[in-house]
């Protein structure tokens, strides 16, 4: 194989086989195999030309190849989801461990925060003592003993993708389909994984706000994640509004356990169903239709049962060993809580979801930049929905700061990211289509 050979024929528009993208994902991972010059050159062609199906589904083999693959002999599936990422989206949290008590295991790689999209790994990080960045090991005994376990990819985990992900950050490819599709899947794949769940976002939170997009998006992950041999569907899923009614970190933690004590989060539970329920109905080992799968995940929920699998995992990894008594008083929260009340009474039409995010990452919530620190107990709560009704004595949402001056901000930026109008408005549908291949 010979790496300037591929490029020009991806730049020229001649067809490139499963085989020759599957050499260039591992050799991006090796000492002497492509250097930074063929790496960019790599990136921009494709990121104008396209692969094609089966270059993808090389290249992501190729990546997923680069690293450890994990190898599993369990009594249940191995099962997975992935989210593109929104604001106050913390399904993996309350999915991971009721597929845990329908009898899955699901080891869940997960990523960290950038821009105005929250990162699991920060919420986790939010529960005193919890270790996000664990060894193979340790990955494998969670999961055997737990059913779940919701970490940090290790630096043996697909290292061709870290090596990519860097050359599309500085050479203007970050929002190319094709790369985007091995990205994600390189490091899901590599966990051994025998069913996947996709859940892509579109709306004005979510990084692909236009449909049409978020939709393509979707069939190029099922496309290879199938073609790569990991049976995978996809849900739309809508992000014009935050998912929660937080988003932060601490407070999505509390959220979290709202939803697994069957006591609120009512959107987040149905996404959590509806995902859960594609994944478990699309696999064989466990026999079950989707409608069965749905209510086998909410009898997990309201049993309680799934949460006791969450704070058995948080015990594994780190946390209280009583989390599920004393999560409403062990995690961390800010000096200042602040109402924002609107200034006119009417309907909420419209939410600029984005705006929320960012203001999170304004109160030290979030990061702009990889090595910024995070303040795991600032953020926002609270929030009322497109269509709900609000008068001047109505919280549009609760902000969590640091100091007075971070609150005011939050409080100015909130108040404009909603907007109030005389006529009732009704509610975004929560799922917008369903992708399989």
């Amino acid at each position: 194989m010979d790496a300037a050979q591929i490029i020009g024929k991806i730049r020229t528009r001649e067809t490139v086989t499963a085989a020759e993208c599957r050499w260039f994902g591992k050799a991006l991972a090796e000492e002497h195999g492509i250097s930074d010059a063929q790496a960019g050159a790599f990136a921009m062609a494709v990121a104008i030309e396209g692969l094609g199906a089966d270059g993808r589904v090389g290249l992501t083999e190729g990546m997923r190849d680069s690293g450890d693959v994990l190898r599993w002999k369990l009594p249940g599936p191995v099962l997975d989801k992935h989210s593109t990422g929104g604001v106050g989206d913390p399904v993996s949290l309350v999915l991971a461990p009721a597929l845990a008590v329908c009898g899955a295991y699901v080891p869940m790689v997960s990523g960290r925060g950038l821009g105005h999209t929250g990162g699991t790994l920060d919420k986790l990080e939010a529960i005193p003592g919890y270790v996000c960045n664990v060894t193979t090991s340790k990955l494998q005994h969670v999961v055997r003993e737990a059913g779940c376990a919701i970490v940090g990819a290790s630096g043996e985990v697909a290292p061709a993708d870290k090596r990519l992900y860097a050359i599309r950050d500085v050479t203007a490819t970050v929002d190319s389909i094709d790369l985007i599709t091995a990205s994600i899947l390189a490091k899901k794949l590599a966990a051994g994984l025998e069913g996947l769940v996709l859940d892509v976002k579109t709306g004005n939170g979510a990084i692909l706000r236009d449909a049409a997009q978020a939709k393509r998006l979707a069939y190029s992950l099922v496309e290879v994640a199938k073609g790569a041999g990991c049976p995978t569907t996809a849900l739309i899923t809508d992000m014009s509004q935050p998912l929660a009614t937080a988003a932060g970190n601490a407070v999505e933690i509390r959220a979290v356990m709202e939803a697994l004590s069957g006591s609120g989060q009512k959107r987040l539970r149905e996404v959590a169903l509806a995902l859960g329920a594609e994944l478990l109905g699309n696999n064989k080992q466990m026999n079950l239709d989707t409608e069965a799968a749905w209510g086998a995940l909410n009898d997990a929920i309201t049993s309680g049962a799934a949460m006791e699998r969450f704070c058995r995992m948080v015990a594994y990894l780190g946390g209280p060993t009583d989390f599920d008594e004393t999560w409403r008083f062990c995690l961390p929260e800010a000096n200042i809580v602040r109402e924002v009340l609107p200034l006119a009474t009417g309907y909420v039409r419209a939410i600029d979801t984005r705006a929320l995010g960012l203001a999170v990452v304004e109160l030290g919530g979030g990061r702009r930049r990889e090595t910024d620190k995070i303040d795991p107990s600032v953020g926002l709560s609270g929030f009322k929905r497109i269509g709900e009704k609000v008068d001047k004595t109505t919280p549009l949402a609760m902000v969590h700061a640091a100091t007075e001056e971070a609150a005011a901000k939050a409080e100015r930026a909130v108040r404009k990211a909603f907007q109030i109008g005389s006529a009732k408005v009704n509610a975004p549908e929560l799922f917008v289509d369903r992708v399989a291949v």
